[in-house]
């Protein structure tokens, strides 16, 4: 698993448009397998699950997407990714991960 934590400024609705296209269009393979939508009073919060093929683990890795942000407040953003790897009972060749997750890294 590799792990991305950010607090970020700007429109949620445009944060949240350039990650789902950046991902969806920056692999052949990407796919948007869910998404989920909460707002409370003020506050929101997005969910994303991606998948794509990784070539050097040769099975599909899965980001997940959490944006939130409360009233006016700064866009907090928690992006996950999982299934990197190719051993049973320990992580091995995880560099799958780590590139989904570099991939939004350049979006953001």
């Amino acid at each position: 698993m590799a792990k991305l934590e950010r607090t970020l400024s700007g429109n949620f609705d445009q944060i949240l448009s350039r990650i789902e296209s950046g991902i969806l269009n920056g692999s052949v393979s990407a796919t948007l397998e869910d998404s989920s939508d909460f707002m409370s009073g003020d506050a929101r919060c997005s969910v994303r699950v991606f998948e794509r093929y990784s070539y050097s683990g040769g099975n599909r890795v899965s980001m997940s997407v959490t944006l939130f942000q409360n009233g006016n407040g700064p866009v907090c953003l928690s992006a996950i990714t999982a299934g990197g790897s190719q051993a049973t009972f320990f992580k091995i060749n995880t560099l799958g991960e780590e590139a989904f997750l570099d991939k939004l890294t350049e979006i953001l």
